[in-house]
């Protein structure tokens, strides 16, 4: 079978790179740098403006005091200047206001709290995919889009090494934001690959 470079599931459009490119997350060496690294916040979805209100007593005491004073100055997301709905920064620096900073190294507040059963809201989606980027087009299809970013090379060779494609690395949030089915059909796609 000779794979398309984007196949279609549904109403959704996938790019083959899902399937044929390998990722697993290497904290060890990233200590995550993805929280405090970029141009803004992590992208959020209109209905998780809610859910961070919501939930915000819920995680709140995973916050940093300089986190917890920027949610109090912007409230719980902001406006990007490509006028994109994202977490809050930290002042003037690139870290995400719900960074968690412990042992050298940085969480998600929202995750930790998620981890330990006191949020049941895992955190935002954009964050679960990564690396896949979904977008809306203008004919209401959505895209995953693999996207490559240099502090997680290492996660690239990490996925090679242990045989971890990105579609099974990400499982669980693909299934959570599009469904069991179409993850199934998802990896009947990629068994009859050549690539996976």
């Amino acid at each position: 079978m000779n794979l398309p470079s984007i196949i279609q599931i549904g109403d959704i459009l996938v790019s083959s790179e899902v399937i044929t490119e390998y990722f697993c997350c290497d904290y060890e060496v990233c200590r995550g740098a993805c929280c405090i690294i970029g141009d803004s916040g992590a992208p959020l979805a209109e209905n998780e403006l809610p859910l961070l209100e919501r939930h915000y007593p819920s995680f709140e005491k995973w916050m940093g005091d300089e986190g917890h004073a920027r949610i109090s100055e912007t409230g719980f997301f902001e406006i990007d200047r490509d006028g994109d709905l994202v977490t809050p920064l930290l002042g003037d620096s690139e870290a995400c206001a719900y960074t968690r900073f412990e042992e050298g190294g940085c969480f998600c507040a929202i995750e930790r709290a998620h981890c330990a059963g006191a949020c049941p809201w895992a955190k935002p989606i954009s964050c679960r995919l990564y690396p896949i980027r979904a977008s809306v087009l203008s004919n209401g299809l959505t895209a995953l889009n693999l996207h490559r970013w240099e502090i997680c090379k290492c996660a690239f060779e990490k996925g090679r090494r242990e045989g971890t494609h990105v579609y099974q690395f990400l499982r669980a949030p693909l299934t959570d934001a599009y469904g069991a089915e179409f993850y199934d059909q998802l990896c009947e796609v990629a068994y009859l690959s050549p690539f996976s």
